[in-house]
């Protein structure tokens, strides 16, 4: 019996470490990356850290609690949209470039023309959120955009190296169409095994201050999650950005908990015209590493946004909350607060040198 527990055991691994050789779970850092990696004062005991002590799960929780009832309670009749659900698809290619505008295109996924200038933010353009073609399907009618869609890119920008921000098909069909890349450290190892160059990467740490072209900043700014590809965790740096530009300035916020952060990049950088923040995918579990709707309200005000956009949601479920209640909660919320909450359609087109925007509530279709 031993001998079989043994034998088991050896094939486990085995079969673990066949499947993570596979392109899509990237690579691990080393050389001089590691070594700038190490250096970086956020990194600590081999890994990287937040700022404040963030456990995975909240207390009161554990994980066999959370497994449980994400496998055993009885679903959310409306976990997945029962049709599908209204959206726009823009020709990004036709765009022209001088028109300003902010393009959802699914979950955290995002393109984005400033002062002549093009940005792609956490482009997952394949049919899934996952590292297999059968896990995490996206709903119908929020699958619309794929790779041959999008333009040329000035740069391509990504939050973290979770498969529903950095989509492997996806970053491989654009490769040609992108000129560089800004993405945090260790992050950078993945899309060199991809075929990116070295000299195309912009890989830094929170605090960076990079000019980019048109006299557009954008600065590396703290987040509160964590990050992996694989059974190792925090490998890579997470974090939020600032950009700058000559005539406006936009919060993009990536995946993260409510933290002090947020108000000290208010002081520092705010006010915004535009914050694009997470708003999907939560639970009270894990509310340390993706923010609660009321979070998403506060960290809003936090960081002085003088018009809201909620990213996160209608696309995938990897939450047991209705589709769409996140959009439900946070316009609800905003409504009290007198906030500015911009709500299109999955590639409805947002004009960001409008001051008045109206949007309709198509998530109330079912």
């Amino acid at each position: 019996m031993i001998y079989i527990l043994i034998s088991l055991a050896v094939l486990l691994v085995l079969l673990y470490f066949i499947i993570t050789a596979q392109e899509v779970f990237g690579s691990e850092a080393k050389g001089e990356r590691l070594l700038r990696m190490q250096h970086s004062r956020y990194y600590k005991n081999q890994q990287f850290q937040n700022i404040s002590h963030t456990p995975a799960l909240a207390e009161g929780y554990s994980m066999p609690k959370v497994m449980f009832n994400f496998l055993f309670n009885k679903k959310n009749p409306h976990l997945k949209p029962l049709s599908e659900i209204p959206s726009v698809h823009t020709n990004l290619k036709n765009l022209p470039k001088d028109q300003d505008v902010f393009v959802w295109l699914g979950h955290s996924s995002y393109y984005i023309q400033t002062d002549d200038i093009s940005f792609l933010i956490d482009p997952v353009l394949s049919s899934y959120g996952s590292p297999f073609k059968f896990f995490n399907k996206a709903f119908s009618g929020a699958d619309i955009f794929k790779p041959e869609d999008i333009p040329s890119i000035d740069y391509l920008v990504i939050t973290h190296d979770h498969y529903d921000h950095l989509d492997y098909p996806t970053i491989k069909a654009i490769k040609n169409r992108v000129e560089k890349v800004i993405l945090p450290l260790g992050v950078g190892a993945h899309l060199e095994r991809w075929g990116y160059n070295p000299e195309q990467l912009i890989e830094e740490e929170w605090g960076t201050e990079v000019d980019l072209k048109n006299t557009i900043k954008i600065i590396f700014t703290p987040a509160r999650h964590f990050s992996g590809r694989k059974m190792r965790r925090n490998a890579t740096l997470w974090t939020s950005y600032v950009l700058n530009t000559p005539t406006k300035k936009l919060f993009l916020g990536g995946d993260s908990g409510y933290d002090t952060h947020f108000k000290e990049i208010g002081e520092n950088y705010g006010p915004f015209d535009y914050a694009i923040i997470e708003n999907g995918q939560y639970n009270e579990a894990w509310k340390y590493i993706h923010a609660l709707p009321e979070d998403v309200i506060q960290a809003s005000i936090d960081v002085q946004a003088r018009n809201i956009i909620p990213v996160h949601s209608s696309k995938f479920a990897l939450a047991l909350h209705a589709w769409n209640e996140p959009l439900k909660k946070v316009t609800s919320l905003a409504e009290n607060k007198n906030l500015s909450v911009l709500t299109p359609m999955i590639g409805q087109p947002v004009d960001l040198n409008v001051t008045e925007h109206h949007f309709e509530k198509w998530w109330e279709t079912e």
